[in-house]
């Protein structure tokens, strides 16, 4: 088990949202931000210049309801669009015409199954099995042959009870490579947050990088740190703003984890 490293203002911070800056919850939309997440997340961009981004598998439409009224630098739907420091979004391209017809389909299989989700981010589609695990590998199966009826430029990808199609060529490590030859981001070291599977990209990408990538929760991964939960981070957070005794919240006084070896 290792020592966090200190804390240092030249760090750039990446953080997934779902199950590491907030709790994971069974549908999306359950996933809500309270007061003391956006001081947070304000505090930590104000205290390194910018130098913040949020890499979510939620498109950017998504992360800004849910953040509102924030509008950070972020990286939607796994990479596939960026929004960078200036605000200008850039989108990998995508077969639209060919996506919506898959889109018909999945959601016909969806509704037929009591428990899925369907979730149509726009250039990706996602089938949420947490509420009816039972359909799991029904659902990874439909994916998988929309993806061969679309051939070339896209794929499918598995997450925490979530298969979803999205566009090849794109993922969480190359939005984070992009970041950091922009500023505020250049010349940082990066720090990257992540709690699943397509987190790994990232992970990666930040290690070659010299960065420190933290692992959240159980399970292998090529991260070189590690938290417990969504609450650890948002204590060891709170603990690069304020100090091991301090919480973003007013007069909240919490211990402050570091990230140990996984």
């Amino acid at each position: 088990m290792g020592t966090a490293p200190p804390f240092d203002a030249r760090w750039a911070w990446f953080l997934d949202i779902d199950g590491t800056l907030l709790d994971i919850a069974a549908i999306p939309s359950a996933v809500k931000t309270g007061p003391s997440d956006t001081r947070l997340v304000t505090g930590l961009y104000s205290e390194c210049r910018g130098a913040l981004a949020l890499i979510s598998g939620r498109s950017i439409e998504g992360i800004d309801k849910l953040f509102y009224p924030l509008r950070l630098p972020a990286a939607g739907q796994h990479g596939i669009e960026r929004r960078d420091a200036k605000g200008r979004v850039r989108r990998h391209p995508f077969p639209e015409d060919a996506m919506r017809r898959a889109a018909e389909e999945i959601r016909a299989f969806v509704e037929r199954h009591e428990g899925l989700l369907f979730e149509d981010k726009g250039a990706s589609l996602a089938v949420h099995y947490r509420l009816a695990p039972q359909y799991g590998a029904a659902a990874h199966a439909i994916l998988h042959k929309a993806a061969q009826h679309l051939g070339e430029g896209v794929e499918v990808q598995g997450g925490k009870m979530v298969v979803e199609l999205k566009p090849s060529g794109q993922d969480k490590g190359l939005a984070i490579q992009e970041f950091m030859k922009e500023p505020p981001f250049r010349g940082r070291v990066p720090v990257f947050l992540g709690d699943d599977l397509t987190d790994e990209d990232g992970f990666h990408v930040v290690n070659r990088l010299g960065g420190h990538s933290v692992k959240i929760g159980s399970g292998v991964t090529s991260a070189r740190w590690r938290l417990r939960d969504a609450a650890a981070v948002r204590r060891w957070l709170s603990e690069a703003l304020y100090g091991s005794t301090k919480d973003p919240s007013p007069g909240g006084r919490t211990p402050s984890p570091s990230p140990s070896r996984p």
